[in-house]
């Protein structure tokens, strides 16, 4: 009997793991583009964001936009 293989476990590689930091990179820099031209025109920008609503730092706000944009996309 041969042993099963288990496909199921993803296995990221150095190329796998490169692309989710550029990912990660140009979303958090756009998002904080985003965020500080907003928050220059005094504009409500946590609600535009997903995953901003609750918090309470600019740099936190965006991080969490982007790690619920990345939940989404990997």
């Amino acid at each position: 009997m041969t042993p099963l293989s288990n496909t199921s476990a993803r296995h990221e590689t150095l190329g796998d793991s490169l692309a989710s930091h550029f990912i990660f990179a140009v979303c958090f820099v756009t998002f904080l583009c985003v965020a500080v031209f907003a928050s220059l025109l005094l504009l409500p920008w946590r609600s535009w964001l997903p995953g901003a609503e609750s918090s309470e730092t600019l740099l936190g706000g965006v991080r969490g936009a982007v790690y619920t944009l990345m939940s989404h996309l990997i």
